[in-house]
């Protein structure tokens, strides 16, 4: 087996490859972009390459080149609020990607099951009585990035429906865990509690909403998913992965501070609040439940943990 992933150099791609590297005997291809630094091979089964996704001919002479039996599409702009800041960059990133892909299966004669990653985003906010979010819920993005993740999500349906493309869809929900980028709520209070930590920070903590509550995954249980899904998961259909409950960012937040000896005062900060955030959202991966057995396995309480072990070192070599 081949399996393609793009994005590799990325959060979650890192730990998709691990997880491939550990658990199959597959040969990986990763995309990485921009260029990596470090352009070492780490693994005789891994083999990352610079590709810029937008490039059709350059998607196509990738595949033609490398031909995967799986492709996991990992590649995308994925932070909101750059999303609001300029929106086209995150269409364009997003959807461009995607239907090159896509074009790319279809014109080859070798057959691919293409797993395209979409987001709870999609969603939007959800009234209370529509809780817990499954895969019939009404898709309503509020922002700019939510409208990519749609199209993506959608153009894969419509690959399926039009030509028969092996296409599985997956929306899944908030995950974190060590190795993400201190943009994002978890690691951002991670980031910052270390560096007071360490005496590089003033005893402030920056927060944003503190009053919303997401469904929080691991990311070593996420790819897992993403795994069991390329294996199991029938073609056309989209699966939620979530947690399958909320967690308060407020509660998270005082989880992170209670692993800290350190006396932090919290400062609520405008500029960090999204221009529309919805107060509850989580979902229900019921379904890929039923078709996997998938399920997460690690309590939020290690993934904190882990993610703050994470920052002290980067912060400690930082400080070194």
């Amino acid at each position: 087996m081949r399996a393609l992933v793009t994005g590799a150099g990325g959060f979650v791609g890192h730990y998709l490859c691990a997880y491939l590297l550990d658990h199959t005997n597959w040969e990986i291809l990763g995309t990485v972009y921009p260029a990596p630094a470090d352009q070492h091979q780490t693994h005789p089964r891994l083999r990352r390459v610079w590709a810029d996704l937008r490039d059709a001919p350059g998607v196509l002479a990738l595949l033609d080149d490398f031909e995967p039996d799986v492709l996991f599409h990992l590649a995308a702009q994925s932070f909101v609020p750059s999303s609001f800041a300029d929106p086209w960059d995150t269409l364009e990133n997003n959807i461009r990607s995607q239907l090159n892909i896509l074009e790319a299966v279809r014109k080859r004669e070798r057959a691919v099951r293409v797993v395209v990653i979409g987001s709870n985003e999609e969603y939007g906010s959800p009234r209370q009585d529509e809780l817990p979010i499954t895969e019939q819920s009404p898709i309503a993005p509020n922002n700019p990035y939510a409208v990519s993740k749609v199209a993506q999500d959608f153009l894969g349906l419509q690959y399926f429906l039009s030509y028969g493309v092996d296409v599985v869809r997956l929306r899944p929900f908030n995950h974190t865990g060590p190795g993400q980028s201190p943009r994002f709520v978890v690691p951002a209070f991670a980031s910052q509690i270390t560096r007071v930590e360490a005496g590089l920070q003033e005893p402030v903590l920056k927060v944003g909403n503190l009053d919303v509550e997401r469904d929080f995954t691991d990311v070593r249980d996420v790819v897992r998913a993403y795994y069991l899904a390329a294996r199991h998961a029938a073609a056309g259909e989209v699966y939620n992965v979530a947690a399958g409950h909320p967690q308060s960012v407020h509660g998270l937040l005082g989880m992170l501070l209670s692993f800290s000896s350190a006396a932090i005062e919290v400062v609520v900060d405008p500029e960090r609040y999204r221009p529309a955030d919805a107060p509850v959202a989580w979902g229900s991966a019921d379904k890929l439940y039923r078709c996997t057995g998938w399920k997460p396995e690690i309590p939020f309480a290690q993934t904190l943990q882990d993610t703050l072990v994470y920052w002290r070192q980067q912060v400690g070599a930082q400080a070194a």
